[in-house]
């Protein structure tokens, strides 16, 4: 397992972090994101699209209604949240699992679900001003 923490102190260094970790993506991977609200998930989810080749980040946005957006890069992206969602049964109900495997599945609100599978987690903390603490951590 590898563990490691990154200071951002913008959005533009927080999607750059997110590439840089894109760039390393095999296109099969699930990863997490937690942390507050405002801290920065879908910043990050920008990072990671645009380090996966969208040409257009700004069509990435909140899937906190829809529940999961859908992004076409050098593999698909699957993008969802589970902030609105109550328990288990919505949550599973999401069909979140039927994308493994399919491209790259990004999770907001992570916090929620347990899993038992090699995945990358990220904590976004926020700081004062646009300062983050990020904390990546890779199983696999």
């Amino acid at each position: 397992m590898r563990e490691y923490t990154v200071t951002s102190k913008s959005e533009a260094e927080t999607i750059d972090i997110a590439a840089d970790l894109a760039g390393r993506l095999r296109g099969d991977e699930v990863i997490l994101l937690s942390g507050e609200l405002g801290a920065g998930k879908t910043v990050f989810t920008k990072g990671i699209c645009r380090g996966l080749g969208l040409e257009d980040i700004h069509s990435v946005g909140s899937p906190s209604y829809t529940l999961v957006n859908i992004y076409s890069a050098r593999f698909t992206v699957y993008h969802m949240d589970l902030y609105r969602l109550g328990g288990d049964s919505d949550i599973t109900d999401l069909g979140w699992e039927d994308f493994l495997g399919e491209g790259v599945i990004v999770i907001e609100w992570a916090d929620k679900i347990t899993v038992d599978f090699p995945c990358i987690r990220v904590r976004i903390e926020a700081g004062e001003d646009e300062n983050r603490t990020i904390t990546i951590r890779d199983a696999s």
